[in-house]
């Protein structure tokens, strides 16, 4: 009961986070994190209960406890694993991936460590500089107005407070991610995994026809919010073009490798397009259609660098799921659902996204002058960063742009993070991802053209690189609902690629 409880809040989580504004008001990500703390409480309820019940001798599988308790004359039922039979590679590296998140965490406590200036003038000397300037106004009117700045305590974060509150959002989302790893009912079919991805495609194709609504229609409203020139493209319920189609860059390479594998067991997948015409069914043709909807609606969204990481997408799709078997280059299938959503749009009129495109240039010179001075950040702060979280606060200092209003990110994902957390908090996550990337790759090349996960795990990887490519001119991992189905994302890639079981 605990996990189908366990099951309903992550598909509720699926549901909400992307719905409500993407999750970017505080109301909604904290009952984000309310939901991951909830699951995970009661995922350690049950991990007590379960080893209190049976003992720690027992296999730590509750169908085979239920199935020994009902009937114990029945045999046990045997599960071999590709790590079982010898093959150490296929290990899912849960003690990899804590070490180096657990690091990472423990460096941004490190920026929030009250540090004698002496050594803070060693670790971070623009950090000392600043302290040295801003002490004397931090401490006119009070006891400690007579000290000199060497004799008091700074930490490395610029903004303390900003970097707590950063911290904890980091925490929740690995937090959620190991949980997931843990959650055996997750790894050991691909039944919840194949619910989930329902529930995904659901919600990338309702925000779709939902924006695509709001869009034409004029009615120019995003749920509750109102508000002229609100909806100037599509963005379903999200605020901003790029937030939506970064969140669609993930959901629809995710649902072109379930549409594959739901035809990976059937013996004419890589039959002429006639015998696969005549053999779809009503769930194939559904999906299919969904995901050309998801396409139109990111195209429409106007968002450049969205749809250019689109085509690399498809791009990629294309050569990944083409017939191994023929001489073909690439995967027909992929070609023709994207050349339908495309003739879709076109018939539609593209003039609104097209003249997106014209305007690049000077889109381009204004993300170039973010990153100069963004860079300008890292090269004062190098190893340990300005603190998580504090770009919007140290930016203004390095400015060399006129920017009407605030500048909240850095148009660029990486970046940003090497600016707040150094080459060290950066680093960190580089070599993992590229660590885990590679391994993933080795793994989903080892199992077979009819395995349903081999399609899912290459739809899913794509999906992460999409992302990847487009946080490279905005900041997408930063918003909450992207974030959470981008750590979804990589939880459904490492157990199909890693911890792939058959039963006897």
């Amino acid at each position: 009961m605990i996990n189908h409880i366990i099951k309903s809040i992550l598909i509720l989580l699926i549901i909400f986070t992307p719905i409500a504004f993407g999750s970017m008001e505080l109301w909604a990500f904290s009952i984000m994190e309310l939901g991951i703390l909830l699951m995970i409480i009661l995922f350690a309820i049950q991990r007590f209960h379960f080893r209190s019940t049976n003992g720690p001798n027992v296999p730590n599988d509750p169908n085979y406890v239920n199935e020994q308790r009902i009937n114990p004359s029945t045999p046990p039922r045997i599960t071999v694993s590709r790590h079982s039979r010898g093959d150490a590679s296929t290990h899912l590296p849960i003690n990899t991936l804590t070490v180096f998140l657990s690091i990472f965490l423990l460096l941004i406590l490190f920026q929030l460590l009250p540090l004698p200036s002496g050594l803070l003038k060693i670790l971070s000397p623009k950090t000392y500089a600043l302290r040295q300037v801003l002490s004397p106004l931090s401490f006119e009117h009070s006891a400690l107005s007579s000290l000199e700045p060497s004799a008091l305590k700074f930490p490395l974060s610029f903004v303390p407070f900003v970097t707590q509150i950063n911290f904890f959002k980091w925490l929740t989302l690995i937090g959620f991610f190991i949980f997931l790893l843990h959650w055996e009912p997750f790894g050991n079919s691909y039944k919840i995994t194949r619910q989930l991805i329902i529930v995904i495609l659901v919600v990338g194709v309702w925000e779709s026809l939902y924006g695509i609504f709001e869009f034409f229609s004029g009615h120019g409203q995003i749920l509750n919010l109102e508000g002229e020139g609100l909806v100037s493209s599509v963005t379903g319920t999200f605020i901003n073009r790029n937030y939506f189609a970064g969140y669609l860059l993930m959901v629809i390479p995710l649902s072109i490798g379930y549409l594959f594998s739901r035809e990976a067991t059937r013996r004419n997948i890589f039959m002429g397009w006639r015998h696969r015409l005549a053999s779809l069914d009503g769930k194939t043709l559904l999906l299919g259609f969904g995901v050309i909807v998801m396409i139109v609606g990111l195209i429409f969204s106007a968002s450049r660098m969205g749809i250019s990481s689109l085509l690399l997408s498809f791009t990629l799709l294309s050569f990944l799921f083409r017939d191994p078997q023929g001489e073909k280059k690439f995967s027909r299938t992929s070609v023709l659902i994207f050349s339908l959503a495309l003739l879709w749009a076109i018939w539609i009129g593209l003039d609104a996204v097209i003249s997106r495109f014209l305007t690049s240039t000077e889109d381009f010179k204004f993300r170039w002058a973010m990153w100069v001075s963004t860079f300008q950040i890292l090269k004062d702060f190098p190893l340990f960063g300005s603190g998580l979280g504090t770009f919007v606060y140290i930016f203004p200092m390095y400015r060399s742009l006129h920017i009407q209003g605030l500048a909240t990110h850095a148009e660029n994902d990486l970046l940003q993070l090497a600016s707040e957390t150094g080459l060290i908090g950066v680093g960190l996550l580089l070599i993992l991802f590229f660590y885990l990337f590679f391994r993933i790759v080795l793994n989903i090349r080892s199992l077979s053209h009819g395995e349903p996960g081999r399609y899912i795990g290459i739809g899913g990887l794509v999906g992460i690189l999409a992302l990847m490519f487009h946080s490279l001119v905005e900041r997408n991992i930063q918003i909450p609902s992207n974030a959470f189905l981008y750590t979804l994302l990589w939880v459904i890639v490492l157990r199909i690629s890693f911890t792939k079981k058959v039963a006897i």
